[in-house]
């Protein structure tokens, strides 16, 4: 019987089987991939950081309500220790407020899907420019003072210019993983620093794949997250970072080389990595009959 759910739960640790050590914290992030810290608003089939702490599903807070849940500061305070020995990363992919893990291991593919590929060259302002000025000016602060916290950063380009312009700023730069936080301190907020710089080995593995090797492999990463998948839900998931046509194109190539199949789950047709062949077992003879040969 393939239960679905009973399989995400065990993966998840929805099951009664918390995660609070960072041993623990570092197993889990390595077997899913990827997660949110918090469920988020409209629904991901991805896991939660904070399910996965308190090893339930049971009325876990969004962003907007964590200030609420004790659970929320101290499955965050894990969070930061993973990100400290960066045995994990923050992508600004979805919803800023909701913080989108990824595992190490799997972080240099999502490096070639959304990075720059000369993450040294500096961001330029201009008319037909991608940035603002204050978002240059953020990164080279960055870039000459990280890791350094939003706070002083702040007070180095002036006091005139609002948290929320450099909210914005900080937000631009991070949706293209030229910076990272690599911190968290109370009183202080957020450290920031340049990914080249905090995560040289990554980035460097991350430029020298392609998108499509990237592609497959994330996808086959987060199939092994979910157990199973519905196409769309697939396509809705990567929609987020790449044209959905070239996730179908990706799928594809996976069916066509047989490393992804599909699975019949009650009504449903269903993705899922193609099951390893097992060798049938051969019979061990017994002493009599190896005596007669």
């Amino acid at each position: 019987m393939f239960d679905l759910d009973q399989l995400r739960c065990s993966k998840w640790h929805l099951d009664g089987h918390p995660v609070h050590t960072l041993e623990e914290a570092r197993e889990f992030i390595e077997s899913v991939g990827f997660c949110f810290l918090y469920p988020q608003k409209t629904p991901v089939l991805v896991p939660t950081f904070i399910g996965a702490w308190a090893g339930g599903d049971d009325r876990l807070p969004t962003w907007q309500h964590a200030f609420a849940d004790p659970r929320a500061q101290q499955a965050t305070d894990l969070m930061v220790r993973l990100l400290r020995d960066r045995n994990a990363y923050e992508a600004n992919l979805f919803d800023e407020n909701n913080a989108f893990l990824v595992a190490a291991s799997i972080f240099p593919y999502f490096y070639a899907l959304m990075g720059e590929r000369n993450p040294r060259l500096a961001p330029k302002p201009g008319p037909r420019a991608e940035y603002s000025q204050l978002t240059c000016d953020a990164y080279e602060l960055i870039r000459r003072e990280g890791p350094i916290s939003r706070q002083k950063l702040q007070e180095h380009l002036g006091g005139s210019i609002s948290l929320s312009a450099l909210n914005h700023a900080l937000a631009e730069l991070w949706s293209k993983l030229r910076i990272t936080r690599v911190d968290y301190k109370p009183g202080e907020g957020a450290f920031w620093d340049v990914l080249y710089r905090w995560s040289p080995d990554a980035v460097r593995e991350g430029i020298s794949l392609s998108v499509a090797e990237a592609l497959s492999a994330l996808l086959s990463k987060y199939l092994d997250c979910v157990i199973a998948a519905d196409q769309a839900e697939v396509e809705s998931f990567f929609g987020n970072f790449v044209p959905r046509s070239r996730v179908r194109e990706a799928i594809n190539a996976l069916l066509a080389a047989r490393e992804l199949s599909f699975i019949h789950v009650g009504s449903r047709s269903l993705l899922q990595i193609t099951p390893a062949k097992t060798e049938p077992v051969r019979p061990v003879p017994s002493p009599l009959q190896r005596g007669k040969r």
